[in-house]
């Protein structure tokens, strides 16, 4: 086996002990306590946390969590499954990213950047009705689009962001 594949496979052994050790729950955040930062300790690998379950029976999962780097918290696509109309799957899933980010030693007053993704380019105003107010007084930047086919799992909005740490 030659040398870079030796590294890259061991950077990946790493990464998984590392998230091996973020414990489990509903999402699979429930103790970081034994995550270290990235910008604290030094190191230049990213921290990942993984929660998808279904790529934890797997070799190579379909997507982390969140993932922390040089002060950045990068918070993948969240949606809610469940009956119920924009309005309230745009607030379940702001309440979410909420979560993640205190637990990732963020806040919704640090995110950086969002990424809305409309199931019906029509939901947009109630979308925004919902999302006004909730970073704070300086909202991040955001992008908005509909996703051509539809978005995973039926949800009406899915949105993902990129936010600094509290401590940045």
């Amino acid at each position: 086996m030659n040398k870079t594949k030796h590294s890259r496979r061991s950077m990946i052994h790493s990464l998984f002990a590392t998230v091996a050790t973020a414990g489990a729950g509903i999402l699979g955040l429930t103790n970081l306590s034994s995550c270290t930062r990235s910008p604290e300790s030094g190191q230049d690998s990213p921290t990942v946390i993984l929660s998808d379950p279904t790529s934890r029976s797997s070799n190579l999962p379909y997507w982390s969590e969140w993932v922390m780097h040089n002060g950045l918290v990068y918070i993948a696509g969240k949606g809610v499954h469940f009956e119920g109309d924009i309005s309230e799957h745009t607030t379940a899933t702001l309440n979410l990213i909420g979560e993640i980010l205190e637990d990732a030693g963020s806040s919704m007053e640090n995110v950086l950047k969002v990424n809305v993704y409309l199931d019906n380019m029509e939901d947009y105003k109630a979308m925004n009705e919902a999302y006004l107010g909730r970073f704070g007084d300086h909202p991040p930047v955001r992008t908005t689009i509909a996703s051509p086919g539809g978005i995973p799992g039926n949800a009406l909005v899915e949105i993902d962001c990129i936010a600094k740490l509290k401590d940045t």
